[in-house]
This record gives C-alpha cells, structure tokens and sequence, in this order.
C-alpha cells in the first residue's frame, strides 16, 4: 500500500465513459480547477479530468521537476505512478484512448507515466518542464516510438533549470522515436494563448486519427536484404534535424552522386514509377506505384500510390512510410527519426531516413526503402 489518499479529481466535458480522456496534471498540488480551465479552449468531445497530486511537500507533482532525482524521490515517484494507475485503471479500461498532459511538475510525472508504460497512452504533452531523466525510468533509443507527443517550451523560463529543458527537447525531438510536435514560445514559464491554440489542435488530430484508424500496425518483420535480416547500428552521432515542418536533414548530408545513385536503384523497384513528391517539398522525387495492395497506411499518399520520397539535394535525407515497429527499429539504431506529424496527419509510421554517407550505408537505406515497398506492395510478412 502506497499510503496515498483517494484522488481529488476534477472533470469537463464527456460524461460517456468510452469517450477519449484527457488528464491534466498542474505543477502544484490543489490547482487541479487551474489547469482543467484549459479544457474550456480544447476540443470538445473528448472528457477530461484534472488530478490533484497526493504529495504535499514542495507542492505536489512540482516536487518532482526542481531538484537532482536521487533515491528517495524515484521512489516517490514509484509509488505516486502506480497510485494514479490504480486510478486510471478504474476509469480508463484498456481500450479507452487516454492522453497525459502535464504542466511544469505535472509535465514531470506525465514525462515519467509514458517513459514507464507508453503504450498505455496514444499521446503526451509535456508543457514547460522536463522528463524526470534520473529517476531509473527507461530512456533508450525509440522508447517512445509510436506515442505522439506535444511538447511546448519558453525561451525564457527560469523555473525549470535550462539543461533539464534542453534534455528534454533534444530526447523528445530526436533520440526517443516519439512524432513531437515542439514549441520554443518566446515567454518564459506559462501556458500562452498560441500554446493552448496549438496544444488543441495537435488533441483534436491525434484523437481523431485514433478514432478514424487506430493505433497502428503491428506488423514485425526481419530486414530482407541485411545480414541475418537485422538493421545495424548507425556509426557516428545523429544528425541534426529540424523540429518543425518541413522536416529536414541540417547536417551529415548524403554526397550528391551518392543520392543519384540511391535514386536510380530505388526507381528500378518493382512497379515504381518516380514524380514530384504530392506531399514534399518542392524539388522532393516520389517513389509511386500504380498498382498497390498495401495497406492504406503504408503510404504517405494513398492516392497517388506515394510510399516515399527523396529530399533535394541540399537535404538528401528520404521520408517513407514503414510499420511502426520497423519504424522504431530505424530510430533507435540511429538511422532515422520520426515525422513530427506521424500519427496526426500522415501514417504513424512515417520517418525521416538519413541519407547515405558512403557505399556501406547505401545498402542499408536501400535495404529500409525496400521494406517499405514490400509493405506498400502487400508483400511484407511478418
């Protein structure tokens, strides 16, 4: 027993018990009305319900985000999750989307409930704060792979220490596999008017997308062309990416002859025709096929048969459409990341695939481009 009293709940919207929840958690610890005013500018349909932190001291879900995560507080933290799961179990069977958005401290505990059990959540916001990075949770390579995650912060904020901030962006954006949708606000430590803007439009396109398609494929498969059908690690750093749209590829560019010739192999695939990207940038080459048997979410654009694409030159970098397994498995051995609208607007599967750097590598890319086209083309078995 974890000692904690009954959670102070406070709730909006849908009374329908199978409708969509969205928990908001506040910083501090009685300001649960606070934060569930939010509500009143998000999207209507889904209920939402604001749970009061049972932990008094330094005011509630905050004493999680301002200090070093030494023994005592992983442990508080333990103890509080499997608290507010034994809470949400009750009110959010599984199968009933939920999605955790957290404010300051609350944004702490929301960071920890998805790194401990993420796919208990089809999505996160994580609202200037950090993720609680020493509390013993996991934070490897692609742990969040498939979850969509809002992450909003400010240029100036002084509550949360900056290198926390910055951990948390570079993890969210980049290493953890989650599609984000990230913000840097001007202001400092506070909830604006565009941030909320935005916060409700990213709800209303992840709730609607899980209604519309669902949580995704769950296909697994080996890597057909690679070495006992495994993807190796990436050698080197990751490249820079950008964190908005266009996504772009800002450094380690693929040679430009080397990109030429990835194009001719990748046109010569079975039933692949090449055109301007419909989805893309300008100058962006597609990679289409008239006749497909795929799955509508093998495709970055269903009806112009659109699987992948080529970025320019100046890019070098593709964007394909893979299971979103394999799609994890490309992020955490450091070959790619995913798209910032994957599992909103486009396939959850969706990610960035970094650009050959030399002839070792073009394998490799091929190789992913290939699994691609065995999905789009229904021949991807898992």
């Amino acid at each position: 027993m974890n000692g904690f009293a009954p959670p102070v709940v406070a709730t909006h919207g849908a009374t329908d018990p199978d409708a969509p929840l969205v928990v908001l958690l506040h910083g501090r610890g009685s300001h649960e009305q606070e934060i569930l005013g939010l509500a009143q500018h998000l999207p209507t349909g889904p209920a939402y319900a604001a749970v009061r932190a049972p932990i008094a001291e330094g005011g509630g879900f905050a004493w999680f985000a301002n200090r070093g995560i030494g023994r005592p507080v992983a442990a508080s933290l333990r103890a509080t999750m499997d608290w507010f799961r034994a809470w949400l179990d009750e009110v959010a069977p599984a199968g009933r989307p939920v999605v955790v958005v957290g404010f300051s401290g609350g944004a702490a505990f929301a960071g920890g409930l998805v790194l401990d059990e993420p796919a208990r959540y089809v999505g996160a916001g994580i609202l200037f704060g950090t993720l609680p990075f020493d509390a013993g949770l996991p934070v490897e390579p692609a742990r969040l792979a498939g979850l969509p995650v809002f992450v909003a912060q400010g240029e100036q904020d002084t509550v949360i220490p900056r290198g926390l901030l910055d951990r948390t962006w570079d993890y969210l954006t980049n290493a953890s596999g989650a599609p984000a949708y990230a913000l840097q606000e001007p202001g400092g430590h506070g909830v604006s008017a565009e941030t909320v803007a935005h916060l409700g439009g990213w709800l209303q396109a992840r709730l609607s997308f899980v209604q519309e398609r669902g949580r995704g494929s769950t296909l697994t498969a080996p890597w057909d062309g690679l070495p006992g059908g495994l993807l190796p690690e990436r050698s080197g750093s990751r490249p820079a990416v950008s964190t908005n749209t266009p996504q772009e590829q800002l450094s380690q560019q693929s040679p430009p002859a080397l990109q030429e010739r990835l194009f001719a192999r990748l046109s010569q695939l079975d039933g692949v025709r090449t055109r301007p990207s419909a989805i893309s940038v300008p100058g962006a080459r597609a990679f289409v096929l008239g006749d497909a048997t795929g799955p509508d979410e093998a495709f970055l654009v269903r009806h112009v048969g659109e699987f992948a694409h080529l970025h320019p030159a100046y890019d070098g970098s593709l964007h394909l459409a893979l299971p979103p397994a394999l799609a994890a498995d490309v992020v955490a051995k450091g070959w790619g990341v995913a798209h910032p609208l994957a599992g909103l607007r486009v396939t959850l599967g969706m990610v960035m695939l970094f650009g050959p750097r030399d002839d070792a590598e073009l394998e490799v890319v091929s190789a992913v481009v290939g699994a691609s086209h065995a999905w789009a083309t229904g021949r991807l078995d898992g």
